[in-house]
């Protein structure tokens, strides 16, 4: 004999509606139309059998509108792209977290004329026959730079391992112990090294490295002499390094080329924006170096890429490495590069790129646009307080480098860490940083077109 509660069971398993009758409901027709039928089905059973096995553990009360109202809130979810526009209160201006350098409007402008149409990517339409994808786009970069060659890969990873694979597979690559780098994502150079079929030949020691220790290395197998760029760290007290210059008259007197990585790609003096010397390509064209290697998406400020300059020899021999067609970059890519390598050429960096924008902009203008929002929300009786903090540059560059800036913080009992998470929470989200156990946002990374954003987040948040 059944008892009460399995009678009860049982009635509301029978009052569970079919899978049928819930895709004939007015509220999931438009989920049909974005889905396709199988895919909302597919979401009504595994929401029906999660109610029949609440039902079953005499947890669950049924009601069609309730099940409805799961199956929407699935799809809904769904249907939103996981990858969002955040607003950026970190202070740190190359973020790698979130994205690196943003584009600037007229560049995602000039990737989205390209992107929605057919283009000349590789047709010659002065001579009316194909044409080599990237040529246009490394002309404008060796007009920039001076330099002889140039080839643009997808990132500053596979530069350099287009680079030891092409020129020195199977052979020893020179590389200061004190320059075997790790940086974000679990680059480290000795294993790009060993990908590339080349053999490390560490010379010097962690804090001295002479050109001495590099002559002194040097054998019948040394095919290339590398210097790393430290890029997210810096060494103090007893140290020393050869240079550039030094390498380079070495690489002359044994015929073996002088190769850089040089990192983040700065292409204007960082002097002039109150931090230290952050080394350009200039500086090593003119050295007399045979080969760099940079970042496009940190301090040049555009897409994600890697650019190869140097002596046209070696740019055309790795263009033929076939390596270099799994590398290559596609049309976004260099629509996107050539805006930015305009953007140098006309002398408007400061002016359009964000990067730029971002590190030149005075604290005086951050302190009027944080007065501006504390004042709109006293009127919500919001107390919003300001403070002058520290910025960083970021992205493997300039590292324990800071530039001035002014952050805010709302007076609350609220934790930080979640208000930090509720900041998150927002549409669109916003990130900040926690800093002497208060949740603050730092303005000189926020654009100033995303202050009503973030001012209609923090009364959403903090109004009682």
């Amino acid at each position: 004999m059944q008892d009460k509660s399995g009678d009860v069971k049982s009635k509301k398993l029978r009052t569970l509606p079919q899978i049928e009758k819930i895709l004939q409901t007015p509220a999931l027709k438009k989920f049909i139309q974005n889905h396709s039928q199988k895919a909302v089905a597919d979401v009504a059973r595994e929401i029906v059998n999660l109610f029949r096995k609440n039902i079953l553990k005499g947890k669950e009360k049924v009601s069609e509108k309730k099940i409805l109202k799961e199956i929407q809130k699935i799809l809904l979810e769904r249907q939103t792209l996981p990858l969002k526009a955040v607003i950026n209160g970190t202070g740190v201006i190359i973020h790698t977290n979130l994205g690196r350098a943003p584009l600037s409007e007229d560049t995602i402008k000039h990737i989205s004329d390209i992107g929605k149409n057919y283009s000349n990517l590789e047709f010659d339409l002065l001579k009316g026959r194909r044409g080599e994808r990237t040529s246009f786009l490394e002309n404008l970069i060796c007009e920039l730079t001076k330099a002889e060659g140039a080839l643009v890969v997808n990132n500053n990873a596979s530069a350099v391992l287009l680079i030891l694979a092409g020129l020195a597979k199977g052979k020893e690559v020179l590389v200061s112990r004190g320059e075997l780098v790790q940086i974000g994502g679990g680059f480290r150079v000795p294993e790009v090294m060993e990908e590339s079929g080349a053999f490390l030949k560490e010379v010097g020691t962690t804090n001295q490295t002479s050109v001495k220790n590099y002559e002194n290395n040097i054998n019948e197998n040394t095919s290339l002499i590398l210097k790393v760029h430290k890029s997210n760290f810096r060494m103090e007290g007893f140290v020393g390094e050869a240079t550039l210059k030094e390498l380079v008259n070495l690489g002359k007197k044994y015929n073996i080329p002088v190769v850089q990585d040089l990192g983040s790609g700065c292409f204007l003096n960082s002097e002039d924006f109150g931090l230290a010397h952050e080394p350009t390509p200039f500086d090593s064209i003119n050295s007399g170096v045979d080969l760099i290697s940079f970042s496009g998406d940190k301090l040049l400020g555009g897409p994600q890429s890697g650019i190869i300059l140097g002596k046209r020899k070696y740019t055309d021999f790795l263009r033929k490495d076939p390596l270099y067609r799994a590398l290559r970059v596609d049309k976004l890519i260099i629509s996107g590069l050539e805006n930015v390598i305009l953007t140098y050429l006309k002398k408007e960096a400061t002016k359009k790129i964000p990067v730029w924008q971002m590190i030149s902009i005075p604290l005086k203008d951050l302190r009027k646009r944080a007065l501006e929002i504390q004042k709109e929300l006293k009127k919500s009786n919001i107390k919003l307080n300001i403070f002058e903090s520290k910025s960083t540059v970021g992205g493997g560059s300039l590292p324990g480098e800071t530039l001035p800036t002014i952050v805010i913080s709302v007076d609350s009992k609220i934790s930080p860490h979640i208000q930090a998470q509720n900041f998150r929470n927002q549409s669109p989200p916003i990130i900040g940083r926690v800093e002497k156990d208060k949740f603050i946002l730092d303005l000189r990374t926020i654009f100033p077109h995303q202050d009503e954003e973030v001012l209609q987040s923090v009364k959403k948040i903090f109004s009682k």
